[in-house]
């Protein structure tokens, strides 16, 4: 089994990722993600099934976050997902393992395209205050969403493993292994991602 040290390098990307889709606030994100590998490092002895490990992790996750919101006792504030406290459905856990394998392959990004689809993608803000943000154009903006759009989508099929099932519906998914994910190029501006 992995130890805290090496979770912290496979996950920390993809776990940052998804609590930043429930948390806008990016310094709050990381005091979550910070908490969450505490608890990681506090229990792993306990887990009894590795297999499970990631099931776990993003279960420690989804709990942290609801704390953070319960914690504000606030209901205006809380969100839907946390006010229906059910056991999460098969599609519930398909959907918040794809945002892990999204938020990881976003932190892949070039600085230029990952601050673009974070800001647009991610915050929900438009492609103006994106080009205000960043000082450039509206049509500059515009076109940094999509190229980091199509770099994204490129990565997410090079990159990521799909099981389906026979309705070619999404049953099961897992990053690849770097060694054996060549991240896309990008051919316009000649790197590797």
């Amino acid at each position: 089994m992995e130890s805290t040290q090496e979770l912290w390098q496979i996950y920390h990307n993809q776990l940052l990722g998804f609590i930043s889709s429930k948390i806008s606030d990016k310094e709050t994100a990381k005091d979550i993600l910070h908490e969450v590998f505490i608890k990681i490092h506090t229990n792993l002895q306990n887990l009894e099934d590795p297999i499970r490990l990631r099931s776990w992790i993003y279960q420690i996750t989804r709990n942290t976050i609801i704390d953070y919101y319960r914690s504000k006792k606030s209901n205006e504030e809380i969100p839907e997902w946390i006010l229906n406290d059910e056991k999460m459905d098969v599609d519930e856990e398909i959907q918040e393992e794809l945002s892990l394998c999204l938020g990881y392959l976003i932190a892949k990004l070039p600085q230029k395209y990952k601050t673009a689809i974070q800001i647009s993608e991610i915050e929900g803000k438009t492609q103006q205050e994106l080009a205000d943000y960043e000082h450039i154009t509206l049509s500059g903006a515009k076109s940094r969403v999509q190229r980091g759009r199509n770099i994204l989508k490129d990565m997410i099929f090079e990159c990521v493993d799909f099981e389906l099932n026979n309705s070619e519906k999404i049953v099961d998914l897992k990053i690849k292994d770097e060694k054996n994910c060549k991240l896309v190029q990008d051919k316009d501006i000649g790197f590797n991602i």
